[in-house]
């Protein structure tokens, strides 16, 4: 088979790594892919911008791609799906009506209550003297949500109303956020374990992948601006059966049952970022029409089973009808990034230090890279994401870290934390 990933990051650098092992495969094209996919056996890259729908297409009748499958939201909430199906083309993810989960912040706030899907409390405005009225009134800290996708950094918390009125301004009046801020969601502070939860969906069926944890602050100690994360690790300390399930049942099944019964059955990755709290209920911070990054590195690097056959199976309405099989161990991906990064950043860095070969438990995923006259260059905010398995979570995040230190440019960033929090408690109190 002739596969297509969509996407430059450092979750379609591990998905394309990851299906080019499966026996299925001939070839995976990565448009437009990184410096690491453009060197991955079986991989090559493709000059088309995720973005491009009528050239990815085009592509896909020219080279009879048997499987498309899609990385990023914003393709997907742009109809791409849709495009590809019209042509009679295979592709994973939800069509465009089924991605408003993602691409529209108060079409899934208003879904969420609709299903009963517990969540914070709140409400939308397209008017900045309500939004400002309402903020008035609350309790703080707040937090403003971007209607649209707005590339990481749609989500704000507030920690008082001056700083919150500043906020729907830029986001309203002064549109930072272009189209994406006209409209925002105002909703209560939660506090808790933060998880993300994914799972793969034909339609009707869910098929769980393993429980992972996300750093979205930029600096150690969960402090400074949200990112589109710094770090990841799977599975979730004290993430029990039973929480899982309750997961399953009351957020999960109610999202695709009420999608179905809405007219727009999903298809794809459905992600439900949640926090969960001391009594470990489960709310849900927002849902998402994709795997997440990079989230997705230490995810499939514990995956064993075939990455193409679980979305195949997908494809073909069959997820209840198969298994899927993980790693005992622990993985841990830290995300290397250009410091600066998630505002102004350097780039055009020379990368010294990549190794050639790694061990079976250790992987660098690439995001931000090219490879030009032998030498690696930075071209992203988010670099690299050097990714470990170790028996335990400590392991994990020790083997990480040693192999993260030789790989050195001028302006490299990253924190030195990742999973320190889940080594010692977990969502069900000690592990």
């Amino acid at each position: 088979m002739k596969i297509l990933v969509v996407g430059n990051g450092g979750r379609e650098h591990a998905m394309a790594w990851k299906i080019a092992q499966s026996s299925y495969v001939k070839q995976v094209f990565v448009a437009p892919g990184n410096g690491g996919t453009a060197v991955e056996p079986k991989v090559s890259n493709v000059n088309i911008p995720p973005i491009a729908l009528e050239q990815l297409v085009d592509f896909a009748q020219e080279k009879k791609i048997d499987c498309t499958i899609i990385g990023p939201e914003a393709p997907l909430v742009a109809g791409i799906v849709d495009k590809f199906r019209a042509k009679g083309l295979a592709c994973f993810g939800p069509d465009k009506n089924a991605a408003k989960i993602e691409g529209s912040k108060i079409f899934a706030k208003s879904f969420l209550e609709r299903h009963g899907i517990k969540t914070a409390s709140g409400r939308a405005f397209s008017d900045l003297n309500a939004a400002k009225k309402f903020a008035l009134r609350q309790a703080y800290p707040l937090v403003i949500k971007a209607d649209g996708l707005a590339a990481g950094k749609g989500v704000v918390v507030v920690p008082t109303f001056s700083l919150a009125k500043r906020v729907l301004e830029d986001f309203m009046v002064q549109q930072t956020l272009g189209e994406a801020g006209r409209s925002v969601v105002i909703e209560e502070y939660l506090e808790g374990e933060e998880v993300s939860f994914i799972g793969v969906v034909d339609g009707e069926h869910i098929l769980p992948l393993a429980s992972a944890r996300d750093h979205k602050k930029r600096d150690d100690g969960e402090r400074g601006p949200n990112t589109g994360g710094m770090g990841a690790y799977s599975p979730v300390p004290g993430f029990s059966p039973a929480l899982e399930q309750e997961v399953l049942e009351k957020v999960m099944t109610r999202a695709v049952q009420g999608m179905q019964e809405e007219g727009t059955p999903f298809r794809g990755f459905l992600y439900a970022g949640l926090m969960v709290d001391k009594h470990k209920v489960p709310k849900v911070l927002e849902f998402n029409c994709r795997l997440g990054d990079p989230e997705t590195q230490p995810i499939l690097m514990r995956l064993r089973s075939d990455w193409l056959a679980v979305i195949l199976a997908a494809l073909e309405g069959r997820l209840h009808k198969i298994n899927i099989e993980w790693r005992k161990e622990t993985a841990l991906g830290v995300v290397v990034a250009a410091s600066g990064y998630p505002e102004s950043y350097p780039t055009g860095d020379v990368i010294e230090g990549l190794p050639e070969r790694l061990s079976e438990k250790v992987k660098v995923f690439h995001a931000g890279t090219r490879y030009e006259g032998g030498q690696w260059f930075t071209t992203g905010g988010r670099v690299l994401c050097v990714t470990a398995l170790g028996d335990s979570l400590g392991e994990a995040h020790n083997n990480a870290y040693q192999a993260l230190e030789p790989i050195q440019w001028k302006h490299r960033y990253f924190r030195r934390d990742i999973g320190i929090r889940g080594k010692g408690e977990g969502i069900s109190g000690k592990c």
